[in-house]
């Protein structure tokens, strides 16, 4: 139950995956609840869903109001002035069978003063306002990047459900008023909706956002609370006019009490404060936002409230949560469709029989209990590594216990730049390198494999490897120019329209 963006992924993969033979999918959808629009920005991974669907890019964009995303860029979150890029591509390449950033450490250890963004092609390309696909030819340095997507969370629920019924997937308008749980197991045997229709299944998948109807109301599952790690529990949102600056980048902001997004669609910008109730109020934080906007505000600004964490399970019993119902870890880093994507996917490997088994679920509940555990770390990285910021937010995020996992994890780093790599876990070592580096976090040494390579040679190989970015990116059409050519817009069309989130 619940459509929303986890709702219509999971109802678009069921309706692939098994087709109209072979299971009946029904969503049940309130008209009356409305979709929180903060996961207008993707990681790469959106991308495997839409071609598993079998999606075009062309059409999607242009139903979906959407650009194109190279990378993260975060302003003022070390120091005030600081900028850096979280990229979706690696920090060039290996030296002599030495890992790039083992060279990198060398290098400044010998008082070159490099910026690490300098070595890598999205890194440089956000930088310049450019964007093209990437090259299939595996040996061009334009190959060395993906991308992701911004788009309008509310028209991609809507091009999903599109997509889904034209399928077979059977939609329900209407408002789940209770549940009835059976006397012998506490599984759901139905759902009664306030028009007095009453709705049995096998299985009942919880999409209904922050309340989870299902596995909170119903099955009283207990929620997890990570507050004390990712303070920030409300986030003021509104939508402004397109500006001339044509990123094809997220930006995050930090500011007095949080941090500030700012997203850009074909039509409009999308801008919204995370702050902290704990450490500012709604009123001022109100007036950051609107301070800081880029364009002519859309309308009033629409307040969010959230709380950071999970649920302890969210397969329990016959009831799955995806999406908001199962768990939250704030905007930062665009996470939460992903996480809806990636327990989808989970879903889908572990698909429950009749009955239910209990190995599944517990399967199903260790992969989800991976996936949010290391995004949860990477997220408080960025509010702990914050040594110059100045408040009370940031004091406390500077000087707050950090989970054990993540303490090891910088503990291991300071020391020689290593990074852990996991099997499973959504990012790589070189996201992490990126915030490290870009947060002002380095390392007491390196490899001394390093030592072995001339210094001379490896400079000189560092030096070309910039510039040949330099100026592979230097003849790299504009961003929106792309985006434009690629949807067939006009510029009219590119520059007009009002916001659904």
């Amino acid at each position: 139950m619940g459509g929303g963006t986890a709702g219509w992924m999971l109802a678009a993969s069921l309706v692939r995956t098994f087709g109209p033979h072979h299971a009946t999918v029904r969503l049940i959808e309130s008209g009356d609840i409305a979709i929180v629009g903060v996961g207008e920005s993707t990681l790469p991974q959106v991308r495997d869903f839409n071609e598993f669907l079998g999606v075009d890019e062309v059409e999607f964009m242009r139903e979906t109001n959407a650009t194109f995303k190279l990378a993260i860029e975060f302003r003022d979150w070390a120091r005030l002035g600081d900028r850096y890029f979280h990229p979706f591509g690696s920090h060039g390449h290996a030296i002599a069978g030495v890992p790039f950033f083992q060279c990198f450490l060398r290098a400044k250890a010998h008082g070159h003063d490099f910026n690490i963004d300098d070595f890598c092609y999205p890194s440089v390309a956000s930088r310049e306002q450019k964007f093209e696909l990437p090259s299939e030819d595996l040996s061009s340095i334009r190959s060395t990047y993906s991308y992701a997507y911004h788009f309008d969370a509310y028209l991609y629920a809507a091009y999903l459900r599109r997509w889904s019924e034209k399928r077979g997937l059977r939609r329900t308008e209407g408002t789940v008023v209770d549940v009835t749980l059976r006397p012998d197991d506490g599984f759901i045997q139905s759902l009664t909706l306030a028009s007095g229709e009453v709705v049995e299944g096998d299985i009942f998948i919880d999409c209904s956002g922050f309340r989870g109807v299902l596995i909170n109301q119903a099955l009283k599952m207990g929620w997890e609370d990570w507050s004390s790690w990712l303070p920030c529990d409300r986030a003021w949102a509104i939508s402004s006019d397109l500006d001339d600056d044509g990123t094809a980048t997220t930006r995050c902001t930090a500011r007095e009490a949080g941090w500030q997004w700012r997203i850009p669609l074909q039509k409009r910008i999308g801008t919204g404060y995370v702050f902290s109730s704990r450490f500012t109020t709604e009123e001022r934080a109100r007036e950051v936002l609107l301070q800081n906007l880029d364009g002519a505000a859309q309308g009033d600004p629409r307040l969010i409230k959230f709380q950071s964490g999970r649920r302890k399970n969210s397969w329990y019993k016959n009831c799955i949560a995806l999406g908001l119902a199962s768990g939250f870890l704030e905007p930062l880093e665009s996470t939460s469709i992903y996480m809806s994507q990636i327990a989808v996917n989970f879903l889908m490997r572990l698909f429950p029989g009749h009955p239910v088994d209990p190995a599944l679920a517990e399967e199903y509940n260790r992969l989800v209990d991976i996936e949010y555990t290391r995004v949860r770390d990477f997220l408080v990285l960025h509010y702990h590594a914050s040594a110059e910021r100045k408040g009370d937010l940031w004091h406390h995020v500077q000087t707050m216990q950090l989970p054990d996992s993540l303490a090891e994890k910088m503990d291991i780093f300071k020391r020689r730049g290593h990074i852990h790599r996991y099997k499973d876990g959504l990012f790589s070592p070189a996201s992490w390198i990126a915030v490290y580096t870009g947060q002002r976090i380095e390392p007491g040494g390196y490899d001394p494999q390093a030592d072995n390579i001339d210094l001379d040679s490896m400079l000189g190989t560092m030096n070309d490897l910039r510039d040949r970015i330099a100026s592979n990116v230097a003849t790299m059409p504009g961003h929106y120019d792309f985006v434009r050519r690629h949807c067939r817009l006009s510029t009219k069309s590119a520059k007009s329209g009002k916001s659904h989130a």
